[in-house]
């Protein structure tokens, strides 16, 4: 693992939300992403080095509405970037974790993304991020 990728936060309101955390961080979102897959609309913040994801759910049976429904608005999960999330997956495999995604996953903000069961992880969720090389790629298309 490289570093912290960034920190997740569900939240009830994005728009509520965005207007908090651009007084706090004193900058705007820079992105504004729907993942469907996931059933979540997120806001990206970057200070400094670090980012910071807000996750608003887009459905009551998204897992943001279940974790919104049992803890409340708060942090979510913490990001990992990976050089390799397919050797990480089987290294964490390996190691005894239960790895939510064993085929990674198009996440937001142009990643690749799985996720680790917080049963084994002192009750957070953990996601691993890689950059996906495919959305190099495209961009270099148009």
């Amino acid at each position: 693992m490289k570093k912290i990728e960034h920190l997740g936060i569900a939240v009830h309101d994005l728009e509520v939300s965005n207007a908090l955390f651009e007084k706090i961080l004193g900058v705007p979102h820079y992105k504004i992403e729907e993942v469907a897959s996931e059933g979540v609309k997120t806001s990206f913040f970057k200070a400094g080095p670090n980012k910071i994801e807000l996750l608003q759910a887009l459905d009551d049976n998204s897992p943001v509405a279940k974790f919104l429904a049992k803890r409340g608005e708060g942090v979510h999960h913490i990001a990992f970037a990976v050089d390799d999330i397919v050797a990480e997956i089987e290294r964490l495999t390996h190691e005894g974790f239960t790895v939510l995604n064993k085929i990674p996953k198009k996440g937001a903000d142009n990643k690749l993304v799985a996720f680790l069961h917080p049963k084994g992880t002192n009750g957070v969720l953990i996601e691993l991020c890689q950059e996906d090389p495919l959305s190099k790629l495209e961009s270099r298309k148009e």
